[in-house]
């Protein structure tokens, strides 16, 4: 709860900062910030609510929570190409967007907890499959390359797309860990806590998080090849 509430708060903190990097009108700079902090406030409690009231649960076809993520990767897309969506790319510097990614150690040391309390299988932990803490580990090394011009964009890009296919292992896994028509892993137990609060918000806002810091390094990325 607490990285997933901070998460939300640091999202919210960008769109001030870069707001005041911009030297937008305070009214502006106060009116957008809000309208962030509304939506994030929103989201966090639109998904908890979801998440006790059952309506997430599995048992369903096409499985709710898939629905859910399947809105909030068409709202990431809209955002990333938006007004909003570019200033951060621009403003925000590149060591920022890559170091940003080093959240996820800790959401990989949290999955290996859940492991141990018997929640989900080795598998889905850096013990068995799911090597996404390598992103955490590596962003932070990277971060600092960029942030000393050491590292060339196409280094950047490359680190930019093995991240993103590490998350995309981890959430397949998940997927096929489940309990849905389609699910490939039977070992238990299976996948069923991310539909429940707090644990919802691994999906909604960590994995949402991870990805749209992605797709901002890809836009900053093509900006700065443009300018170049």
């Amino acid at each position: 709860m607490v990285l997933s509430l901070a998460l939300a708060a640091g999202f919210v903190a960008a769109v001030w900062w870069v707001g005041d990097r911009a030297h937008d009108p305070w009214r502006l700079r106060r009116t957008r910030t809000a309208r962030a902090a509304i939506a994030m406030a929103a989201w966090l409690g639109g998904t908890a609510w979801l998440a006790r009231s059952g309506w997430l649960a599995f048992g369903s076809m096409p499985p709710r929570l898939l629905i859910l993520m399947a809105g909030a990767l068409v709202i990431l897309a809209v955002l990333v190409h938006s007004e909003l969506g570019t200033r951060l790319a621009t403003v925000l510097p590149l060591w920022f967007l890559v170091g940003f990614q080093s959240f996820r150690i800790g959401v990989e040391l949290m999955l290996h907890q859940a492991w141990i309390e018997g929640l989900i299988p080795v598998r889905l932990t850096y013990l068995g499959w799911n090597f996404d803490i390598a992103s955490g580990i590596s962003a932070l090394i990277l971060a600092v390359l960029v942030w000393l011009e050491r590292a060339p964009l196409w280094l950047v890009r490359l680190w930019n797309f093995l991240g993103l296919a590490l998350l995309m292992v981890i959430v397949t896994l998940s997927i096929l860990s489940s309990p849905v028509p389609f699910r490939v892993f039977f070992d238990e137990p299976a996948v069923v806590w991310i539909t429940e609060f707090p644990w919802v918000w691994l999906p909604t806002v960590m994995v949402t998080a991870a990805l749209l810091g992605h797709l901002l390094v890809f836009r900053a990325l093509a900006i700065l090849g443009r300018r170049r």
